[in-house]
């Protein structure tokens, strides 16, 4: 049932967005270069899978996890795209091919071990990750690894088509950031 609402959901959202979509990449030209971001994740059942993203940071910017990213990394541009969250809707494209959720926890670098371990130590790696999920609308992001395995394990055994709608619900009404860069 998931996988469907997750299909329907993703292709009506490209759908109905894809002149925003390709505005943002016409602008992300003129302000990197490179406006699409690929970056490795680990998925369900630690399955490397690449996330695809607009470039919010400049082409420079190691990969590691967000919140060790200077802030000065962020392009104006960039800036505006994670504020609003619109960054994330190439995800969308993930969620199609059946890495994703729309709903799940997010997913790790394959490099941030504490993350790693914690979410093994609670089954996280056994979903889909997600878009969106209980983490990010509590502003719960990979600084803290034990707490967000933790909250990721509390979505997992809750989980619900009712939460689903309302974890969607409440991102799309701006409720947490997700993973933030640290000032």
């Amino acid at each position: 049932m998931i996988r469907l609402l997750d299909l329907l959901i993703s292709i009506f959202s490209i759908i109905l967005l894809l002149p925003l979509l390709l505005l943002i990449i016409v602008l992300g030209l003129f302000d990197t270069g490179q406006p699409i971001f690929i970056q490795q994740r680990l998925g369900r059942n630690h399955e490397v899978f690449k996330l695809i993203k607009f470039r919010t940071m400049s082409l420079n910017t190691a990969s590691v996890g967000t919140h060790e990213v200077n802030p000065n990394s962020i392009t104006r541009l960039g800036s505006f795209l994670r504020k609003s969250k619109i960054d994330e809707l190439p995800q969308l494209i993930n969620v199609i091919m059946g890495d994703m959720s729309l709903v799940g926890p997010r997913p790790c670098l394959p490099n941030q071990d504490k993350v790693i371990k914690a979410r093994d130590n609670m089954n996280v790696f056994s979903v889909r990750p997600g878009v969106t999920g209980l983490a990010q609308v509590n502003k719960i992001d990979m600084s803290t690894p034990i707490l967000l395995a933790s909250t990721d394990n509390d979505m997992i055994t809750n989980y619900s088509v009712k939460r689903y709608f309302y974890f969607i619900f409440l991102t799309i009404l701006g409720r947490g950031s997700g993973d933030r860069v640290k000032k």
